[in-house]
């Protein structure tokens, strides 16, 4: 008998977890987690290493995928879908290629479009740097005023470059 109960017992916690669901992100920590994923790439490039780099795309993919577009305006919805097939392009493209300067290929135009979205949306919690590389006619965003250049990377001309425009974060 006891351990009848012990058995009840236990199907009805673990049915009562699968009752209890995850919330899904709100738009604002959507954003957020891809522009962390989007610095994730932007770092390996940096560093050179084209596998973190591919990794990190292949995250980016699952955090685009993520938005929820329950929370936007009709305007935001609409720029949304103008630009996730192209960020989602460019990222499956960092995340297959073997070159690392086809990754950075990508990663221009990564970059240009993500700025598009983060610029409208206005839901970055942390201050992002819009930077310039006048020797690629390339941007890329940042966390940090410091130019750490991913077109290039260590090595070589790492901190050619200029802040172009900053997006305050709200930091809440």
């Amino acid at each position: 008998m006891k351990l009848s109960k012990a058995i009840l017992s236990l199907i009805i916690v673990l049915s009562a977890f699968n009752l209890v669901k995850a919330d899904p992100p709100t738009l604002s920590t959507a954003l957020n987690t891809v522009t962390k994923t989007y610095l994730g790439i932007k770092n390996a490039l940096v560093t050179n290493n084209a596998i973190e780099a591919e990794n990190m795309a292949k995250d980016m993919i699952s955090a685009l995928n993520a938005v929820p577009e329950k929370e936007m305006t009709a305007e935001q919805h609409k720029l949304w879908f103008d630009y996730l097939n192209k960020l989602e392009f460019d990222s499956r493209h960092i995340s297959e290629s073997n070159p690392v300067d086809h990754k950075r290929e990508h990663f221009a135009s990564l970059s240009t479009n993500l700025f598009i979205v983060l610029k409208a949306f206005k839901l970055n919690t942390a201050t992002i740097y819009k930077q310039y590389c006048p020797m690629k006619k390339a941007y890329w965003i940042s966390e940090t005023a410091t130019i750490k250049n991913p077109y290039y990377g260590i090595g070589s001309m790492v901190t050619c470059g200029t802040t172009k425009e900053v997006l305050k974060g709200d930091n809440k």
